[in-house]
């Protein structure tokens, strides 16, 4: 059952993840890059966008940012063990729950490579209106955004289908 569900679709799957995964790295490769070059950390600033790099070590949004080494390396693992739980998740569904899981699953290894490699996540877009700003953000960041909307839609929508 496991290894027909695992067939279905299977180059599909991997060409998504595969393309999220690649966004996000020549994006965040592009904004080192300019970073580097031009030895400031704004690279773009508009009215509602700002591109400045910065170094998140903790999770979503910055949440959860430790300078200990073990206390990151803890928060580290538990994010591959919730990367390694999604795509046993990927497996078992199907649909719009499958997409969404892909979504999220591209994401997640994103930031999982650059918590492996550079010991923290570059985000780099800023959105803001006035003087409110939303949290800095990536390209995987959107996706997995993405994909728990759909997630939820898609649960919303079964849900809805199973009381009538």
């Amino acid at each position: 059952m496991i290894l027909k569900n695992l067939s279905k679709n299977f180059y599909i799957n991997i060409f998504l993840i595969i393309l999220i995964f690649t966004l996000d790295r020549v994006s965040k490769i592009f904004v080192i890059y300019l970073s580097d070059n031009n030895l400031v950390a704004e690279i773009f600033s508009s009215r509602f966008l700002n591109i400045s790099l910065i170094w998140n070590e903790g999770i979503a949004f910055g949440f959860f940012s430790f300078n200990q080494e073990y206390l990151y390396n803890l928060l580290t693992l538990i994010i591959l063990l919730v990367v390694c739980i999604v795509s046993v998740m990927i497996i078992k569904n199907d649909g719009y729950k499958k997409f969404a899981l892909l979504m999220i699953f591209g994401g997640a290894i994103g930031n999982l490579y650059d918590r492996i490699f550079y010991k923290a996540v570059p985000d780099f877009l800023d959105f803001h209106i006035g003087e409110f700003h939303w949290f800095v953000f990536n390209v995987a960041d959107i996706f997995i955004t993405l994909g728990v909307i759909f997630m939820i839609l898609s649960e919303l929508i079964d849900n809805n289908e199973d009381r009538q």
